[in-house]
């Protein structure tokens, strides 16, 4: 696991949790650039990108 890719999943959890309930499209977009990140991080350090819905609780 690298410390780059580890970063990048911590701050795309927390852009995405930070606007995911807003309903404006400025803060859809931002979630999703969350999402984006966070799953980047996660190729980086070799897992799987989250694919279920966000809040569904899936693992």
């Amino acid at each position: 696991m690298s410390i780059k890719g580890e970063i990048k999943e911590v701050a795309g959890k927390v852009k995405e949790e930070l606007n995911e309930h807003g309903k404006s499209p400025e803060s859809k977009a931002k979630a999703q650039e969350g999402r984006d990140l966070r799953n980047e991080g996660r190729v980086e350090d070799g897992k799987a990108p989250k694919t279920s819905p966000p809040g569904s609780g899936h693992k």
